[in-house]
């Protein structure tokens, strides 16, 4: 799974991209600071499977019944006005971005930055500008590549060598686009029966627009929150968007200061602890009790909460348990929970199978649920927090 980062120059998504991923890139404050895609891994949290169990698994990336989810993350180039057209970076920021399932759009919300993305003073720029303007050159790329291919896609299927929805898909596969999406907008949108030839200029838009908000969903970062002196702006975005505010700068501080062994502190949590043996400096100090404002004023950094908003809200993924062993809830060498997979909510347990490994998929002959010890079928739906065993041809022990 990959999540793109968005946005226009000096947002904070470099920031924001460090301290999800604790990852260091270049960031500034003038545009383009990212030219090519930094790409690393986040975390999601969830429940581990273990919380319910008598003892806690020994995985690593399980914290006292809190288990961490790698995704893949991806900071792409900073946008700019007409980048359809290939401005700025416009071309490499769109074909990067249509990679990813979803996308976080990391918004300057203290409006202290210009739709060029050159610093003003706080409060002198509407974020609202930024967050249309992104969709909209979204939007017109996507007519842009229609465009192209509108007459040729009419010949096609004039001469029945292709129906509507495979035309339309195959002129966007490129942005992993599958037929099941280009289908389901042109029935909500009543387009499956009419030809193209009778499309009016509403409902090319209408499609497109639809299609980019389904194939590619977006949550907005509120970034630099705590430069705000009220929020009330959160509550005007969220009218018309899904957006929750954030401090990437106070996450990644605090994030540094936990790995350098100077407090205790868990993303997501909405405090850290100090350490009593540590002598902390007047800048540290300063540094930390800063950041104890910033969590007292937004509650929490939001990177955290942001990272698995997008993964479980709007993606609507879910987390499953793959073992070898049922009885034990291990794999072969012993070791409890090993692994935790992400997969969409409709999945079956073939799809799990799959996910392990193509042959095990192959040779799929049932699954076991460990927790009821119920035989399930390939057809069976999973849920979040199940623990399943698969039974194949190819499976090991």
């Amino acid at each position: 799974m990959q999540i793109g980062l968005i946005g226009k120059a000096n947002v904070g998504k470099s920031t924001f991209f460090s301290a999800a991923t604790e990852t260091m890139v270049q960031s500034g404050n003038f545009p383009f600071t990212t030219i090519e895609p930094n790409i690393g891994v986040a975390y999601v949290k969830t429940d581990c499977a273990c919380k319910n169990l008598k003892s806690r698994c020994e995985n690593s990336l399980c914290f006292e019944g809190t288990r961490f989810v790698p995704i893949k993350l991806i900071d792409v180039a900073g946008l700019v006005p007409g980048a359809h057209e290939g401005k700025g970076l416009g071309n490499q920021f769109l074909t990067d971005a249509m990679q990813a399932d979803a996308l976080i759009h990391v918004v300057d919300i203290s409006g202290s930055t210009d739709i060029q993305g050159q610093p003003v003073s706080i409060g002198t720029h509407d974020p609202l500008e930024d967050i249309k303007f992104v969709e909209e050159e979204f939007d017109l790329w996507f007519k842009q590549i229609l465009d192209r291919e509108w007459p040729k896609l009419i010949k096609e299927i004039e001469q029945k060598r292709t129906k509507i929805s495979e035309g339309l898909t195959h002129r966007f596969t490129g942005l992993g686009i599958n037929e099941s999406q280009v289908d389901k907008i042109l029935n909500s949108l009543s387009l499956k029966t009419k030809k193209l030839t009778e499309w009016s200029d509403s409902d090319i838009v209408n499609f497109l627009k639809s299609l980019r908000k389904l194939s590619k969903p977006m949550l907005v970062a509120s970034n630099k929150a705590d430069l705000c002196e009220e929020l009330d702006i959160i509550k005007k975005i969220s009218e018309n968007f899904t957006t929750i505010p954030c401090s990437a700068e106070t996450e990644l501080l605090l994030r540094k200061a936990t790995k350098a062994g100077l407090i205790d502190y868990i993303s997501g949590n909405n405090n850290f602890s100090g350490k009593q043996e540590v002598n902390l400096s007047n800048e540290q100090n300063n540094a930390l009790h800063l950041a104890k404002n910033v969590l007292n004023k937004i509650g929490v950094t939001g990177v955290q909460k942001i990272l698995n908003s997008v993964v479980f809200d709007v993606l609507k993924m879910i987390v499953v348990f793959p073992v070898e062993d049922d009885a034990k809830l291990s794999n072969k060498d012993g070791q409890v929970l090993p692994d935790a997979k992400l997969l969409s909510s409709t999945s079956t347990a073939k799809d799990l199978a799959f996910i392990i490994h193509q042959d095990i998929g192959k040779g799929f002959l049932h699954a076991i649920d460990a927790k009821t010890k119920q035989r399930i079928g390939a057809e069976h739906y999973l849920k979040n927090g199940d623990i399943i065993k698969i039974v194949s041809t190819l499976s090991r022990g």
